[in-house]
């Protein structure tokens, strides 16, 4: 008898997690509801430079959503998920989009 583990393999390991989305929506068509990928695992990853400020004010509104709200989420899940709705107002809104006003109110400091 051989005590060797049982491994997976390789077509195990590196299998496709998830499905590539497409979309072709014309910019002003309604855009679909839109939220954070939530708790699941990622594939991709960016690097996000942030100034004190604004890591202070996530991990404040990370707090607030837990004390306030019961949400436990940790800092990537937030991010996601105001990320999601960025891009839905932007799909909607277009020019009048947050994401376009904030841009333009930086491009002109």
């Amino acid at each position: 008898m051989t005590r060797r583990a049982s491994l997976p393999g390789a077509s195990e390991l590196f299998r496709p997690t998830g499905l590539a989305r497409t979309t072709s929506q014309e910019p002003r068509e309604a855009a679909p509801e839109r939220g954070g990928s939530g708790r699941q695992k990622h594939d991709t990853k960016i690097t996000v430079y942030v100034s004190d400020e604004e890591l202070l004010a996530l991990e404040r509104a990370r707090l607030e959503l837990r004390a306030a709200h019961g949400l436990v989420a940790d800092r990537g899940r937030v991010v996601r998920e105001a990320v999601a709705v960025l891009l839905a107002d932007f799909e909607s809104r277009g020019a009048d989009s947050l994401l376009v006003r904030g841009l333009r109110q930086e491009n002109q400091r």
